[in-house]
Parts: structure tokens; sequence; C-alpha cells
């Protein structure tokens, strides 16, 4: 097992709408990652937070900066932490 870390991070654009939160959610479980993604008011952010090796969590960085063919993103603010095994799953939050 590689070194587990965390991120939060805030994906800015056109984030909304276009089935960001899913391709998060398909992308993190694929990558065997912990954690959640929720949209944040006023339309044009979402929030990603994810635990998990570092070594994936670095290729769920890239994977927000592109996000699924619909989107438009235009900025990804990410924050590192320590791992603290809070999540059991990675899920779409409401």
């Amino acid at each position: 097992m590689g070194e587990l870390a965390e991120f939060s991070a805030t994906v800015h654009g056109r984030v909304q709408g276009v089935n960001f939160r899913y391709f998060v959610e398909r992308n993190a479980g694929a990558l065997g990652l912990t954690g959640y993604v929720r949209n944040l008011p006023g339309g044009r952010a979402v929030e990603v937070c994810v635990e998990g090796e570092r070594e994936e969590l670095d290729r769920l960085v890239d994977l927000l900066h592109a996000g699924p063919p619909q989107a438009g993103v235009e900025r990804v603010d990410v924050k590192w932490g320590e791992y603290s095994g809070r999540f059991s799953r990675f899920r779409v939050s409401y």
C-alpha cells in the first residue's frame, strides 16, 4: 500500500448540471478512493473531499481538471491534508 493522504478541492466553472458529480463518483470509485462530492451554492462550483493512496489522489486531481465532456472547468483549488480514515466509501452528497 502506498502513502495515504486526503484532499479537499473546489472545482470552479461549468460543473453543475453536466454530470460532474457522477463523473467524480465513478472515477473515485474506480481508483479505490473514499469521500464525497457535492454541489456548492451559486451553481458554479463543486466540492470534493477524498482520501486514499496519494498516487490515486493525484490521478483524480488530473481528472478534476478535465471533467466530463460537457463541463467547462475553469479552476481547481486543492488543499492537501493527512489521511483520517473517516470515510467508508465514495458518494454523491446532496
